[in-house]
C-alpha cells in the first residue's frame, strides 16, 4: 500500500500578518485529508523561532478546541494554529548546509536530531506565511535551496507579487491597465518632504492611496483625502517598507472604484475562478474591514456582463504569467463607478488569506471546487512543479 504524502504546514512568521496566517492555518489543518497526508505542522513564532507541539497530535486527530464559526484575526488565540505556536516544545531546525551528500541542505531536524537523527523529511510544504519572509521569495528560497516541493510560487513570482512597485513594472510591461501612480525610497521622504509631496501631486489628484510597498493584507495602507492627510499616510507606509507606492484613487471624487477579485490556479497552464465583489464595510477594504470587524459583504459572481467577466479573468491570467507566477494567486481589480466602467489591475497576492471565509476558497468553492479539493490541487501543482524543477541541468 502507498504510504500516505508527508506534508508540513508551515505558518506564522515575523510578518505584520503573523495573526492571519494562523487563521489560515487553523482552517487548512481542519480540512485537509488526513487519509491522504500525514501532516506536520510547523509554527515560526513573532521571534523567528520554529517550533512544533506535541499537542498538535489532538488537532490532527480532530480533538481541538471548537473554533468560532467567523475566524477574526482579532481573536487567533481561539484557533488551533495559535495554540500550537503558544505551547510548542519541540524546537525545529530550519535545513541547515549538509556535511556531505547530494543535498544541498539537511531536512529540517529537531532539537534532540544530534543525539537521535531525528528529521522531518517532507515530501512538500505548504507555506501559509503572509507578508514579509514568508510571500515574498524568501522562505520559497530556502525549499529552492533543500530541494523540497512547496505550494505556491518560486522565487521570483513570489518576489515581484510582493513589490508592488515592481509588480506594476511588469503590469505595465504587460500592456495591462493600471491605476496612476507614484513611488520613492523612504530615505527619498526623509531627505525632502515638501520636495516629495510636490512630486505626488504634480503627478496625481486626491484623493489618494498609500502603501507600503512590500507587504500585504493591506497593513500599512491609508487613504489620503487631501495633503494634510498625505503626510501621516506616508510616515505610517515608511514604518512598514524602504519603498511607498502612492496611487489615484480610481473614481476620484465622484465615488468609490468597485473591488474585484479572482482566484488563478495552476502552473504553467492556469485557471481562473468566476469574479467576486467585495462591498468593504469601511471606505476602503483595509486590514480592519478584512480581519477585524463585521460589515464587508462579499458578492460571488460579481454582477458584471459576460464581457467584463471575460475581460477580467483574461487580464488575471496575463498578471499571473507576467509575473511569472505558479500554484495559486489572487488578483485583485479595480472599476471606475462612472459611465466608462473602466477596469484597472490593482495587484497580485501570491499567498492570499486561506480560511473558509477568504476569498480565494470562496471564489473557487463557486466554481466547483471545494476546500479539501483545492488543498489537494495545490499540494499536486507544488509536486508537478518540483518534478520540472527536477528536469533542469545546474551543471555542465
Amino acid at each position: 500500500m502507498k504510504s500516505k504524502l508527508r506534508v508540513g504546514i508551515l505558518f506564522g512568521g515575523r510578518s505584520g500578518e503573523h495573526e492571519v496566517s494562523l487563521l489560515s492555518a487553523a482552517s487548512v489543518l481542519k480540512a485537509i485529508d488526513r487519509r491522504k497526508y500525514e501532516v506536520v505542522p510547523i509554527g515560526i513564532t513573532k521571534e523567528g523561532r520554529w517550533v512544533t507541539a506535541s499537542d498538535a497530535t489532538r488537532l490532527l486527530n480532530g480533538e481541538a478546541h471548537a473554533e468560532p464559526k467567523q475566524l477574526r484575526a482579532g481573536d487567533p488565540e481561539a484557533t488551533s494554529a495559535a495554540a500550537v505556536l503558544a505551547k510548542g516544545e519541540s524546537v525545529i531546525v530550519p535545513p541547515v548546509p549538509s556535511q556531505g551528500g547530494t543535498g544541498a541542505l539537511v531536512p529540517f531536524e529537531t532539537q534532540a536530531a544530534t543525539a537521535s537523527g531525528q528529521t522531518l523529511n517532507l515530501d512538500v510544504i505548504f507555506p501559509v506565511l503572509h507578508g514579509t519572509f514568508g510571500e515574498d521569495g524568501t522562505i520559497q528560497g530556502l525549499f529552492e535551496l533543500a530541494g523540497i516541493a512547496y505550494v505556491g510560487s518560486g522565487v521570483l513570482g513570489s518576489a515581484t507579487g510582493m513589490d508592488k512597485d515592481v509588480m506594476k513594472k511588469l503590469f505595465a510591461a504587460a500592456k495591462l491597465p493600471i491605476p496612476k501612480h507614484v513611488s520613492f525610497l523612504r530615505a527619498d521622504w526623509e531627505a525632502n518632504k515638501k520636495k516629495t509631496i510636490a512630486k505626488i501631486e504634480a503627478a496625481l489628484k486626491y484623493p489618494l492611496f498609500v502603501k507600503p510597498a512590500n507587504l500585504g493584507s493591506s497593513v500599512g495602507i491609508s487613504k489620503a483625502h487631501d495633503r494634510k492627510e498625505l503626510g501621516p499616510a506616508i510616515e505610517l507606509a515608511a514604518s512598514f517598507d524602504r519603498k511607498i507606492v502612492v496611487e489615484q484613487g480610481v473614481g476620484g471624487k465622484r465615488g468609490k472604484a468597485r473591488e474585484l477579485e479572482v482566484a488563478v490556479l495552476g502552473n504553467d497552464k492556469p485557471e481562473v475562478s468566476v469574479v467576486g465583489e467585495i462591498v468593504p464595510g469601511k471606505e476602503f477594504y483595509d486590514y480592519e474591514a478584512k480581519y477585524l470587524s463585521e460589515g464587508s459583504i462579499p458578492v460571488i459572481p460579481a454582477k458584471l456582463t459576460k464581457q467584463q467577466t471575460k475581460q477580467i479573468q483574461q487580464m488575471a491570467i496575463a498578471a499571473f504569467q507576467a509575473c511569472d507566477c505558479s500554484g495559486l494567486a489572487r488578483v485583485d481589480f479595480l472599476m471606475d463607478p462612472g459611465a466608462s466602467g473602466r477596469i484597472y489591475l490593482n495587484e497580485i497576492n501570491t499567498l492570499p488569506g486561506f480560511t473558509s471565509i477568504s476569498m480565494y476558497p470562496k471564489l473557487w468553492a463557486a466554481s466547483g471546487v471545494a476546500y479539501p479539493k483545492l488543498i489537494d490541487r495545490l499540494i499536486e501543482l507544488a509536486l508537478e512543479r518540483r518534478a520540472e524543477k527536477d528536469r533542469t541541468s545546474f551543471s555542465r
